[in-house]
């Protein structure tokens, strides 16, 4: 349901005050897309770190040798302490938001924001993780056609990334667009559509 929608339900129901209906149905709405936003964050968060400890501290137990395999866990632990030190932020950042519509609507942008730094931050490491596993390969005398298949498959994963990326960055668009719509309809503009 989107903003003129709600609009639209405000006057059908001629027997209720509109405002009360209208903050109702805003309120829904904003939770909905908070809820939809901090859901999301929580998952890609859990995993970028999980997946980033775990395979550094895989790679950095099963490695013996290759200086690349060592920089490859060195850079995964760093990404994912990064990612931790990054949520432990966001979740004490919540505490600055009231629980008023306005302070809904601002928390949900700045989780939305932060979702995107998320998957900026996921896409692009992808290359600096690609090219040590490609030099580990290379160090490793195993065939080129290994390196080149991974190279493939790395390149395919960057450009999914990039398809995830704009996924969250219209989800964030779509909370400013029904900020600034509720920033200039007030309530007396709403009661006279």
């Amino acid at each position: 349901m989107d903003f003129n929608e709600m609009k639209t339900i405000w006057n059908l129901q001629n027997n209720q005050p509109l405002y009360s209906i209208n903050e109702q149905a805003l309120y829904e709405r904003i939770q909905q897309k908070k809820q939809q936003a901090f859901h999301i964050t929580q998952i890609s968060e859990l995993l970028l770190i999980i997946v980033n400890l775990g395979c550094g501290c895989f790679i950095a137990s099963i490695n013996k040798s290759s200086i690349s395999l060592y920089l490859l866990a060195a850079w995964m632990l760093v990404s994912g302490l990064y990612i931790l030190i990054s949520r432990i932020r966001r979740i004490q950042g919540n505490k600055r938001f009231d629980r008023s519509i306005q302070g809904d609507m601002e928390h949900a942008l700045s989780v939305a924001t932060y979702q995107v730094h998320i998957s900026i931050l996921g896409r692009w490491n992808i290359v600096p993780i690609g090219i040590l596993v490609l030099f580990s390969l290379l160090e490793s005398d195993k065939p080129i056609w290994i390196a080149v298949v991974l190279f493939i498959f790395l390149a395919l994963v960057h450009y999914a990334t990039g398809w995830e990326h704009t996924l969250y960055k219209t989800r964030k668009r779509e909370l400013e667009t029904l900020q600034n719509q509720l920033k200039t309809n007030t309530p007396s503009d709403i009661q006279t559509h």
